[in-house]
């Protein structure tokens, strides 16, 4: 059969690919931004609970009422904006909002600037619908945009521009005056945005999140993305939502209706009583204490590190010292002879880029991340060859 591609990826993703290979080859798996430590038992708690009360039909198309008025509630309080429930729509993950957002606008001919490195669903999602990525690099080694760039890049045929913060994978964040001169850009324009902020409750070192919801002049153009399995270390949930103005909404939820109409209806259930606790865990501290002690473990390497991650889970490093290869085949190596899997940050660029980059995922229990440096630290021999 002759089934042309609908986009240019190549095979699995690094992800899959990686993740594989850390099983083959009994690796520590810190690639996949994944915990693996536990839930907290009131999650698991509620999961049962909705189903002995009979939370185990089809929810609403938009999500449970009673999760879009705990959303709406939790996202209003944190940000300190309005936040009505007419706008949230629980979806099955974050990746998938992203792909439904993209689908509900774009056509045939349509450009779309991406700020890379970015996650590598984004270029996939674009081409699928028949739109053209136009990347923009970010300016290394803190991963600042570069404004005028962006704007260079803005053509009559630029329908939106997808952005994340905190950033994976490099764990930049954006600041308020980043947002202010991303309006002043789009001024004038049609230009949706889509803002990837599913790891908003994880930034480090007393900075703070900002969110497109507290811009007024972008929300009115914006898609927010948010994932409860990044926040709450159940990914494997596959549980997100989006926060959207009516038309944005409405063109979103007119795809999303026809490909999953509803999204699992106990673990609905679960967070929606999860969110309504009177007090909730402060993920941000917990995850401060992770990467700290990763970056003081990380001291026994000869890894070279540019930027302490501001947020998300993950931390960038350069293994320059170490070896001249390429990073793609370095992870693999890495894996190979020393048991820790990691990802090569060139699989984050829409074309090849290496600059001797690799990620590793911190969202670990301790006890891990340990043992992890323990197997690394033989890395100091080879580097003094």
């Amino acid at each position: 059969m002759n089934i042309p591609p609908k986009h240019s990826a190549k095979g699995t993703t690094i992800f899959t690919v990686m993740s594989a290979l850390a099983t083959e080859h009994k690796a520590i798996n810190l690639s996949q931004g994944f915990p693996d430590f536990p839930v907290d038992p009131k999650l698991g708690d509620f999961i049962a609970e909705g189903v002995q009360k009979g939370f185990n039909q089809y929810a609403p198309m938009t999500g449970l009422p009673m999760l879009r008025e705990a959303i709406a509630k939790d996202v209003s309080g944190r940000y300190n904006v309005p936040v009505e429930v007419d706008e949230v729509t629980v979806t099955p993950g974050a990746t998938y909002a992203i792909y439904t957002a993209f689908t509900s606008i774009l056509k045939a001919g349509d450009e779309v600037i991406v700020l890379e490195p970015a996650y590598d669903s984004y270029k996939p999602n674009i081409e699928t619908n028949g739109a053209k990525v136009v990347p923009v690099p970010l300016i290394a080694p803190e991963f600042n945009v570069d404004w005028d760039r962006v704007k260079d890049a803005i053509t009559d045929k630029t329908k939106a521009i997808i952005i994340n913060t905190p950033h994976n994978p490099t764990g930049a964040i954006w600041s308020k005056k980043d947002w202010d001169t991303f309006a002043e850009i789009l001024r004038g324009t049609d230009t949706v945005v889509l803002s990837d902020e599913v790891y908003e409750q994880i930034v480090f070192d007393g900075e703070q999140h900002h969110s497109v919801l507290q811009h007024e002049e972008l929300r009115k153009r914006s898609f927010a993305i948010y994932s409860f399995g990044k926040v709450y270390h159940n990914t494997g949930w596959k549980m997100g939502f989006i926060v959207a103005p009516p038309e944005l909404s409405k063109a979103f939820r007119s795809i999303h209706q026809f490909v999953v109409f509803s999204v699992n209806t106990p673990s609905q259930y679960a967070l929606a009583q999860y969110l309504s606790q009177p007090e909730l865990p402060d993920i941000s501290g917990m995850f401060q204490k992770k990467r700290d002690h990763f970056l003081e473990l990380l001291k026994e390497t000869p890894f070279t590190l540019h930027m302490p991650a501001k947020g998300s889970y993950f931390q960038t490093v350069g293994y320059e010292q170490i070896s001249d290869m390429p990073d793609s085949e370095f992870t693999q190596w890495l894996t190979k002879e020393y048991g820790v899997a990691t990802i090569p940050i060139s699989a984050f660029y829409s074309k090849h880029k290496d600059d001797k980059l690799i990620r590793f995922c911190f969202a670990k229990q301790e006890s891990t991340l340990e043992k992890a440096i323990q197997q690394l630290s033989g890395l100091v021999a080879h580097a003094n060859q």
